[in-house]
């Protein structure tokens, strides 16, 4: 057997330790006093600290640079084997092109199982070693790279080396160095790799941080990090093939990137296909190709499922998924952003038997990696997110919270808005007007949406005429000391009313709504037809200056036609001919445009055989201006609606009256309790039972005492939980009671819920805090909520309060 050379025997000691520390005694034994081995700066320069250190603020951020490394390579490798110079026109102009150019017909069968995972065994993400901090090792087919390039490529910083590459993510140069300040104390990361025409020698590298001597600790602020040469050279040596432990193969081309112990977050630790899998798929919401997880049974034992394929969040949520109750998107034309596609998640809010709370928990640990619930994301990479935080300030949408995922697909934005919107790292938004401007938008398009009929569809379930408040007022404001101050700031916060009942509906608001009688739609897979829906038979649309109009479209194809993984449809709107107002300039007909340019375009996806377009007119058109609008529905057969849009004066407005000046809004009224019981009481069939709020997203359980339902920044309601755990143990401890006694009883429970609610949300709202939970934002009604834990609730019901209970059982 050929002896390896001295440059291979030091790669396969590296490659094969287990740990930071292995590799260190390792490089100590090979690099004493050996005049062969040099350290030199990355990037040729010193000063390159802040450079590396400055990138992704998360090690799952950093991970997902790596991946989106390998997948440039794929592409890149497969441009090349095609005979296409990557930077040339004949190159595909975007990721999606280059998917369907290299990998035909494939690419379209990746839904099935044993054809994705054959894919996804082309880039593979393997973990060995500690459980709580393992070594990482990242391999892909691709390019590779020659050792003699590797310091222009691998090792450099800010070259910008695929910028010119318009199918690739990455451009700057830097990812490739965000995960190494995640790598252990001495940041050691291992690079191997070898050209893909194998025409070269395996060639590797070391990065490390530069440990200061006790002379440079004295001059220095900051260290450097730096790579290892041999001989003044990258090392390098010959191979046929590597057995690194790959699934299916062994090592011939491409590259490896083994990262030593990589600090996992607290929350993404575990076997690679589960926690790890959740948050790459999160931040890879659709990927342009798949990935594969490998852990060990030395890792988990334990562990049955070692080995999987993933391929972004997005086939997850789109697949037969139990918890999804809806789907649907908006695609968005508009002429000073570009396009934009708003896709809506909305989850069920109990699923097969589960509890409220075990329903919400399993989506948020499958969907929800680290808050993230509004996703901005360029070729598949999410390159920024909101909160939840989001859903209840900016939709307002309370009930939603834990029960919505947004996509927002930026990839069509304008090349300069786009590039407003995100930090180099590709990681987070940043904080500018752009970020402002994108925020609104997406929030006022979802407010028009059939979001906002979902979201008031959960929160009638939940409407009901609560119990009197003002006779618990009465009670309290007249057997309790001090009670000015205490009038005074609730009046701060809320309108109280010293007399009647301002909550009740008049009789002429409770008439019921007349239901119109739907004859049931009966969806198909592909349409077979596509029509304008008017009340004429005339083809021509008015749309008011400076104003949008929702057109309507018939046909009979399923709601998630735009949206499905496998073989989804396309709508497409086109000008064909624009005709100037004569007045203002001629009436002959004029050439097809880009339809932004003209209009501000809103697609919605199919809801019950009807498509919903939104045409909003820009400052390009003028009172008189008629367009031609070609509409084509997409599928195994095409369906085309032309229609014309006529510019026309805009809306009159009813004339300015002089309006005494705007006074301040005043403070709503004290909000309604509601009654909540575990199971109905069959003299009470007319109140709510937990299954009831539950269907709306509110979980109720024993432990839970009250629910605040917080809207619009408003306490419009207080939930209280006539079932708790609290009370029970509280009349427990009473002995056996009368139902007189057990009526006081409950009220006093319901006053020291309700007041001590509504003191609390005055304070906290008056004094304008701002509400943190862990580090991550969250709101007033979960704050509320969870300090009604049980002890504080015990607190409450057996200290004071004893003059308010007089009064109730008098």
């Amino acid at each position: 057997m050929k002896k390896p050379c001295f440059s291979e025997e030091l790669f396969l000691s590296l490659l094969n330790a287990a740990s930071e520390e292995e590799a260190s005694r390792i490089l100590e034994n090979y690099s004493t006093n050996d005049p062969r081995l040099s350290w030199h700066s990355m990037g040729g320069n010193e000063n390159n600290f802040g450079i590396i250190e400055n990138q992704q603020s998360s090690p799952i951020g950093a991970l997902i640079e790596k991946i989106t490394n390998a997948i440039d390579a794929i592409l890149i490798k497969k441009c090349l084997q095609a005979d296409i110079n990557p930077k040339s026109n004949a190159a595909p102009k975007s990721m999606a092109q280059a998917i369907e150019k290299f990998f035909q017909p494939t690419f379209k069968n990746w839904h099935l199982n044993v054809l994705r995972r054959q894919q996804a065994e082309s880039i593979q993400i393997l973990a060995f070693g500690s459980t709580k901090r393992p070594c990482i090792l990242i391999y892909d087919d691709g390019e590779g790279q020659n050792p003699i390039d590797f310091e222009r490529t691998f090792l450099s910083l800010l070259r910008g080396n695929k910028n010119e590459i318009p199918f690739v993510q990455g451009k700057y140069n830097m990812g490739g160095t965000g995960a190494i300040v995640f790598c252990g104390h001495n940041r050691y990361q291992l690079i191997g790799s070898k050209r893909f025409n194998g025409e070269t020698d395996f060639g590797f590298t070391l990065v490390r941080k530069h440990p200061l001597t006790r002379e440079e600790e004295g001059t220095r602020k900051n260290t450097w990090y730096e790579y290892l040469k041999i001989d003044g050279t990258i090392p390098s040596f010959q191979i046929t093939d590597l057995d690194i432990g790959l699934t299916n193969r062994k090592f011939v081309t491409g590259t490896i990137i083994k990262l030593f112990d990589y600090d996992l977050p607290v929350g993404t630790r575990g076997a690679l296909p589960q926690e790890p899998r959740r948050a790459i798929d999160q931040y890879l919401f659709e990927p342009a190709l798949p990935v594969y997880l490998v852990d060990t049974k030395e890792r988990y034992p334990n562990n049955r499922v070692l080995q999987i394929d993933c391929f972004g969040l997005k086939r997850r949520l789109e697949g037969e998924n139990k918890y999804i109750e809806k789907t649907f998107s908006i695609a968005s034309e508009e002429h000073d952003i570009g396009k934009l596609k708003i896709t809506c998640y909305v989850f069920r809010s109990k699923v097969d038997g589960q509890s409220a709370k075990e329903t919400k928990d399993n989506v948020e640990r499958e969907f929800f990696h680290d808050s993230m619930a509004v996703l901005f994301s360029l070729n598949g990479q999410v390159h920024g997110h909101f909160t939840s935080e989001f859903i209840t300030r900016a939709l307002e949408m309370q009930l939603l919270k834990h029960h919505l995922l947004i996509h927002v697909d930026c990839t069509a934005l304008n090349y300069g808005f786009r590039n407003e919107l995100f930090m180099a790292s590709r990681d987070r938004l940043k904080a500018g007007d752009e970020t402002n401007m994108l925020r609104k938008r997406v929030a006022a398009i979802l407010r028009k949406s059939e979001l906002l009929e979902i979201y008031n569809q959960r929160k009638n379930a939940i409407t009901v005429e609560g119990g009197d408040t003002q006779d618990l007022l009465k009670a309290f404001s007249k057997n309790l000391p001090f009670n000015k101050d205490l009038m005074r700031l609730l009046n701060q916060t809320f309108k109280i009313e010293q007399s009647g009942d301002d909550n009740k509906l008049k009789p002429e608001a409770q008439k019921p709504k007349i239901q119109k009688i739907r004859e049931p739609f009966n969806p198909t897979r592909y349409p077979s037809f596509f029509k304008l829906r008017k009340k004429d038979d005339h083809t021509l649309i008015s749309i008011p200056q400076g104003e949008e109009k929702i057109v309507q479209f018939s046909t009979d194809v399923e709601d998630n036609y735009f949206d499905r993984v496998d073989d989804p449809g396309t709508l497409q709107i086109a000008i064909l001919r624009f005709k100037r107002n004569a007045v203002l300039g001629g009436n002959n007909a004029g050439p097809a445009d880009d339809p932004s340019t003209l209009l501000d375009i809103r697609k919605s996806s199919p809801k019950d055989g009807t498509i919903r377009i939104g045409f909003g007119v820009t400052n390009g058109l003028r009172t008189g201006d008629e367009i031609e609008v070609q509409a084509v529905l997409g599928g195994p057969e095409d369906f085309e609606c032309r229609f014309w849009v006529k510019i026309v004066e805009p809306t009159a407005k009813p004339k300015d009256v002089e309006k005494p000046q705007k006074q301040e809004e005043p403070p709503m009224g004290l909000p309604n309790y509601v009654l909540v019981y575990h199971e109905r009481p069959p003299e009470q069939p007319n109140v709510k039972i937990w299954a009831d709020i539950e269907a709306a997203g509110i979980q109720m359980d024993w432990p839970v005492v009250m629910h605040p339902f917080v809207e619009n920044e408003q306490l419009n309601a207080i939930y209280i939980n006539m079932d708790s755990s609290v009370l029970r143990n509280y009349k427990s401890r009473l002995g056996n009671l009368s139902p007189e006694q057990a009526a006081v009883a409950d009220k006093r429970y319901i006053s020291s819920v309700y007041f001590h609610t509504v003191f609390l949300y005055s304070i906290t709202k008056n004094r304008q805090y701002e509400m943190k939970k862990a580090g991550l934002d969250t709101d007033l009604s979960d704050y509320l909520r969870d300090v009604f834990s049980s002890p504080y609730s015990d607190f409450l019901l057996n200290f004071g309060m004893d003059q308010l209970i007089q009064s109730l059982s008098d």
